[in-house]
């Protein structure tokens, strides 16, 4: 499975606080939610953002409270991949949990900058800078996680179990 899109780059410690903010949780509304997705470190997120898209950041990515809220927003705004230098555990794993796709590069982080096409492809970790050229390494998820995603998330893979 390979993903494409344009890059928003964000720096360390980018908390689910940021991702989506408290004062909108008061919905279960995935549009809702993805509506307000990112305002406050980038209000501008969400009427450029398109289907496919992906974000970089640096260290830390998903830190704060553990609400499934974060990469649920991400994922309906259209977002196809998240690549970080460290994720935050409880973010990592609700990530995996709703089907959305992250990836583990420092180096990818580093060397990837905002408006770059970047192509990821998840049975291999590598990572692709299409617009410069670059490529780095990220972790290809276990066939067991690799379900999870394809599936949509853990509750549709569940769901599909014969």
């Amino acid at each position: 499975m390979k993903v494409q899109g344009k890059v928003f780059k964000y720096g360390s410690n980018v908390d689910t606080d940021v991702i989506i903010p408290a004062r909108f949780l008061n919905t279960t509304s995935e549009k809702e939610l993805a509506s307000h997705c990112m305002v406050d470190i980038d209000p501008s997120f969400t009427e450029k953002v398109q289907a496919g898209d992906i974000i970089v950041a640096e260290d830390n990515f998903g830190c704060g409270s553990s609400r499934e809220h974060a990469p649920i927003a991400i994922k309906a705004s259209g977002i196809s991949c998240v690549i970080a230098s460290t994720f935050a555990r409880i973010f990592y794993r609700n990530a995996i949990n709703i089907g959305l796709p992250i990836v583990e590069s420092p180096q990818a982080a580093a060397n990837i900058s905002a408006g770059d096409s970047v192509e990821v492809d998840f049975e291999t970790g590598k990572i692709t800078n299409l617009s410069t050229g670059a490529s780095f390494t990220g972790q290809p998820f276990p066939p067991f996680i690799e379900s999870i995603i394809q599936a949509g998330g853990l509750l549709n893979k569940i769901k599909n179990i014969k």
